[in-house]
């Protein structure tokens, strides 16, 4: 039963264009998003979908496997399902190209819930917000699921709404106020699942807070939301690539004061 992962890469973001390419440290982003997925046992497989030249032939200069894809797709999911109708994968992954760092628990834990119950034909993660302001943050997706685990929603805006601002913490935050569940951009697919997802028309909710998901609640699918502790950087904008910087600059100081 394989597990494929699909970077989808465009050049063109609106908020910071070239993003993919854009140097954190000495290599460029898609390399460090390639190289952290590749780390994740439970892949078989990591391919990047660009309908770029100039991606397609960075990430061949590092080694990495890579497909052309048209340049007509409206979203990322679009562009993964163009390439899982040449795959016979059973769970495909999207990992998306913005998140440079992503952990190798994090990919297995998205997967584990699919493999387990046949029923379940959409996953993601989230992991707590400790801080109100990134919790307001409109570049950083919230998601609140029920009792089972599975999504009721996703939203750039701060939810849940906390009435009483001096709320008890939440017992999973021990002393520290969780605000709420920041939503990670990892997917897991059942592969049939994703080529009929692909079909369905865009919702306006979709369209309103421009996040793909939520065209999988309208149209009555579960998405089963996992835990996980992954407090990596997402590079949306110039601000975000500065943090990145950062990270990276933080992890190798760390693994350098751990060899002494």
């Amino acid at each position: 039963m394989s597990v494929v992962a699909i970077i989808p890469a465009r050049y063109g973001s609106t908020r910071l264009p070239g993003k993919p390419l854009a140097l954190i440290g000495d290599k460029p982003m898609i390399q460090h998003v390639y190289e952290s997925a590749a780390k994740a046992r439970v892949l078989d497989r990591v391919i990047v979908a660009t309908d770029d030249r100039r991606i397609e032939g960075a990430v061949r200069r590092f080694g990495g496997e890579v497909v052309m894809t048209s340049k007509r797709h409206r979203s990322g999911t679009d562009r993964l399902a163009e390439v899982a109708r040449k795959l016979k994968a059973d769970w495909l992954v999207n990992v998306q190209g913005d998140l440079p760092f992503i952990k190798s628990e994090t990919i297995s834990r998205a997967v584990r819930p699919l493999r387990r119950t046949v029923s379940i034909p959409m996953g993601t993660v989230c992991s707590p917000i400790y801080d109100e302001e990134e919790w307001r943050d409109p570049n950083i997706v919230k998601v609140i699921k029920d009792a089972n685990g599975f999504a009721i929603y996703f939203s750039r805006a701060p939810i849940p709404y906390h009435r009483n601002a001096m709320a008890q913490a939440s017992a999973r935050g021990g002393n520290k106020k969780v605000w709420g569940f920041r939503h990670l951009g990892l997917y897991v697919y059942r592969r049939d699942f994703l080529l009929k997802f692909a079909r369905l028309r865009p919702t306006v909710l979709e369209q309103t807070e421009s996040l793909e998901q939520l065209r999988a609640l309208h149209y009555g699918y579960r998405v089963f939301v996992a835990d996980v502790d992954d407090r990596s950087v997402e590079v949306d904008t110039p601000a975000d690539l500065d943090r990145a910087q950062r990270y990276l600059t933080g992890l190798k100081g760390s693994h350098g004061r751990g060899k002494n």
